[in-house]
């Protein structure tokens, strides 16, 4: 009888990601991808049943990462697992990719500065401490807290959670007089099937309202060191929310100022101890100072890493995933040949689709990548929140990102959901 080929190490990506699936599917071989997954967010995606479809997909653990500890827990009890990388796919999976990676011997972010980057509070301390402009930022535990920080501090204020994403539970406050109404709708940090059922203990943040341009950088960092630097220009929906509207990539910069931005990243990179992975650093430029609004340690959202991936072009799924298995990443290059953009699809109000138009002629646009919306008739929306609430996505690509922009613009402007808000306005 011959001997039977060993089985290549498998990648575990935590969290079920459905619009990174093609993305790895490009370059991940037939049953080399094991998923980890919260049981509840298994059970309410149906991410086993998904899955089954996906050649790369050998496995999926069912496994409550989001809770401390679990990542050693997983270690023991799959010590033959022997993965070749580990990667975090969504958010709440930062820390424990973290430590698992460190168990397992693999590059990682380290569980330290992975911590950080999940705690808005504590990597605003750490940044400070930096020399890294934050803004004024306090942890409150009731409107009470809430009102005494805007008399504080007068003008707007920002109440964000400290330990949640999507701008779930973010809005700006103009005055005092807000502070009961804001704090009791902020505490609704509800995001269904893409949590656990089991509660998520709040952590509140008031901060000073930063105005100005808003900005991403994102960083492929290996041992601390940066080899490949993008920047990615942002739009926000008008209103108390602040939810992003659209992306550019690259940014509408002049070059003093994208350096600096990336500088500012490479500086937060080191003053958290991130080691291996990627950097998704938010910015907001006010009187031309970078000015750090968060940080995640994981692929950005939003398609921002498929306009990436267009705009350069560059594969950087691909690079990422040799990066956290330890192999050579090749030279990327460090300028966009061409620009892209994103445009967001929503609901302009609460209500009940009846209709969705417009989405050929979107998609049959000029300079258009993809066209895509995820409702139909009879879906019920509670208006824009966060960014959950949005519903669709126009991208283009362009010989530049103001020209990008537009097309981005002209193609979404094409799309138009109906509405049936007779139920929710009786």
């Amino acid at each position: 009888m011959s001997a039977q080929p060993p089985v290549a190490r498998p990648v575990l990506v935590v969290g079920y990601v459905a619009f990174a699936v093609p993305a790895i599917a490009a370059f991940q071989p037939a049953d080399s991808v094991v998923y980890v997954e919260e049981p509840d967010v298994a059970r309410k995606r149906h991410v086993a049943e998904a899955l089954e479809q996906v050649p790369f997909v050998r496995g999926l653990i069912e496994w409550e990462y989001h809770l401390p500890g679990r990542a050693d827990a997983f270690f023991a009890a799959h010590p033959g697992l022997d993965p070749v990388a580990v990667i975090p796919a969504v958010e709440y999976a930062v820390p424990f990719a973290a430590r698992l990676a460190e168990r397992y011997g693999l590059p990682g972010a380290s569980l330290g500065a992975a911590q950080l980057l999940r705690d808005k509070h504590q990597l605003r301390t750490v940044a400070a401490a930096a020399g890294i402009a934050n803004p004024v930022s306090e942890p409150v535990r009731g409107a009470a807290e809430l009102a005494g920080f805007l008399a504080r501090n007068p003008g707007p204020a920002v109440l964000k959670p400290a330990n949640r994403q999507a701008s779930v539970g973010t809005r700006v406050i103009r005055r005092p007089e807000e502070a009961e109404e804001a704090w009791a709708q902020c505490l609704a940090q509800d995001e269904g099937v893409f949590v656990p059922d089991r509660p998520i203990e709040p952590s509140m943040l008031a901060e000073r309202f930063v105005s100005g341009p808003e900005f991403s950088v994102e960083l492929l960092v290996a041992r601390g060191r940066p080899v490949f630097a993008n920047t990615t220009g942002k739009v926000l929906y008008p209103g108390p929310y602040p939810i992003e509207a659209g992306h550019t990539v690259p940014a509408e910069l002049p070059e003093e100022q994208r350096e600096l931005l990336v500088a500012e990243t490479e500086r937060l990179t080191a003053a958290v101890g991130f080691g291996d992975g990627v950097l998704h650093c938010e910015w907001i430029l006010e009187d031309g100072v970078p000015v750090l609004v968060e940080c995640a340690g994981r692929l950005p959202g939003d398609s921002i890493a498929d306009l990436i991936e267009a705009a350069y072009p560059v594969e950087l799924v691909r690079a990422y995933f040799a990066l956290m298995s330890g192999e050579p990443v090749g030279p990327l290059p460090g300028r966009a040949a061409h620009a892209t953009a994103a445009r967001f699809l929503a609901p302009d109000r609460p209500g009940t689709v009846t209709a969705v138009h417009g989405l050929d002629a979107a998609a049959a646009a000029e300079g258009v990548l993809l066209a895509a919306i995820g409702i139909g008739p009879g879906h019920r929306t509670a208006g824009l929140r966060s960014s959950w609430d949005r519903v669709g996505i126009v991208t283009t690509r362009a010989g530049s990102p103001a020209e990008a922009r537009r097309l981005a613009d002209a193609a979404a402007a094409l799309v138009r959901i109906e509405l049936d808000s007779t139920e929710e306005n009786s």
